[in-house]
């Protein structure tokens, strides 16, 4: 035990010595130290904060009929969603499809749940208002081209029934007695730049009250907010007789990509940072050495093993890289927070695991540093320093 705290004491009585050289080490480890830790919790918590500012990108998945004569209820959707983690769930928003007519004029109509709209959809502007009764409708921006529509205009939407049970010899009058029609105003122009534009939107309740039936699900769009092989994994879970999952490709595929490229960065931004760091620390401890020559080569001349030499270098340097690392923790979450909260404007979680990775590599890659200025020590002749040569 007195070994070591004169060990300890001799150690740390040297890097007061030479406070100003150490200080440099020092700070070179920490800033190390701060970019492997900064960047490591901004990748680790990347990926939630990249997921839900990709969904104001859209909905990255979909759910579609199994097959075409087996139409999808929504309690097939929602069975579909329950095997969903519900905190990864962001929302999602049934369609059906039907063609109706306005001003003679063949237009698809979508029913839908327009609240859900604004959790899948949150990148619709609209020129108005979303609607908020059964009386109104939201109108593509193509659509109100046509018909010269703007907010407020009302409409009359005539649905034609099927009328497979009129005879050859009933009248035109009769089957058309058979469209069913509603007066529906615009409460606001969508404009997406998509297809989106395309269609007219209404409450499902709207689109089954013009139809009289319920009708089948055509498409349900998902957000979840997952990782992409978390989104693979629900593919395969959700999947089943009535319901054919499907990848948004173009909104999952840029996640991963950007992901993928992230990864690439931060790998690429620590290496170099830590190999400067290296070179940092390496150069301040030769400029030690090279300062203690004629210490060393007195002590190798009254005995001392090179033993004892490097164990003093190495634990001057792993005292350092220890202290460094743990400096390195704390600034390295401030570094991440203030990133995390300027770029993503989230608030980020302290990783405690991460302050013992940060040491142990900080430790490591001052060992590596020490290596060769710890070699030309114990390479020291005391014949030729004593003699001050």
């Amino acid at each position: 035990m007195k070994k070591q705290k004169m060990f300890l004491r001799m150690i740390t009585a040297s890097l007061f010595r030479r406070r100003s050289r150490m200080l440099v080490a020092l700070l070179a480890i920490a800033i190390g130290a701060t970019i492997l830790s900064g960047l490591v919790t901004i990748y680790y918590d990347v990926p939630r904060q990249m997921g839900a500012q990709m969904r104001n990108y859209g909905a990255n998945m979909l759910f579609l009929p199994a097959s075409n004569d087996d139409p999808v209820t929504m309690e097939d959707i929602k069975e579909g969603i329950s095997k969903i983690k519900k905190d990864e769930l962001i929302g999602f928003t049934p369609y059906r499809y039907e063609t109706v007519r306005i001003n003679e004029q063949p237009i698809m109509l979508a029913g839908t749940d327009i609240e859900a709209t604004k959790l899948t959809s949150p990148y619709w502007h609209i020129e108005g208002e979303y609607p908020t009764d059964s009386t109104q409708m939201l109108m593509g921006k193509e659509i109100a081209q046509i018909l010269d529509a703007k907010t407020g205009d009302s409409f009359t939407v005539t649905y034609s029934k099927e009328v497979t049970d009129l005879s050859k010899e009933q009248t035109d009058e009769q089957a058309k007695n058979a469209d069913s029609t509603l007066s529906l105003s615009v409460s606001g122009i969508l404009e997406t730049g998509g297809n989106e534009e395309k269609y007219i939107y209404t409450d499902m309740s709207v689109l089954n009250e013009l139809t009289g039936e319920l009708g089948g699900i055509d498409l349900a769009e998902l957000s979840v907010n997952t990782s992409a092989e978390g989104l693979k994994d629900y593919l395969s879970k959700t999947a089943s007789d009535k319901i054919a999952p499907k990848l948004v490709k173009k909104v999952a595929s840029s996640e991963a990509s950007v992901l993928t490229k992230l990864q690439a960065l931060v790998f690429l931004v620590t290496s170099v940072v830590l190999a400067l760091t290296m070179v940092c620390v390496a150069t301040t401890m030769t400029a030690v050495v090279t300062e203690r020559r004629k210490e060393i080569g007195l002590r190798k001349a009254l005995g001392a093993p090179n033993s004892s030499i490097i164990l003093e270098f190495m634990g001057e340097g792993l005292l350092l890289g220890g202290f460094g690392g743990l400096l390195g923790s704390a600034m390295g979450y401030a570094f991440a927070r203030y990133v995390s909260m300027n770029v993503f404007n989230s608030s980020i979680d302290f990783k405690i695991l991460l302050v013992p990775v940060t040491m142990a590599v900080s430790v490591l890659v001052t060992a590596l540093a020490c290596i060769l200025p710890v070699r030309s020590a114990t390479d020291v002749d005391p014949a030729i320093v004593l003699k001050g040569e």
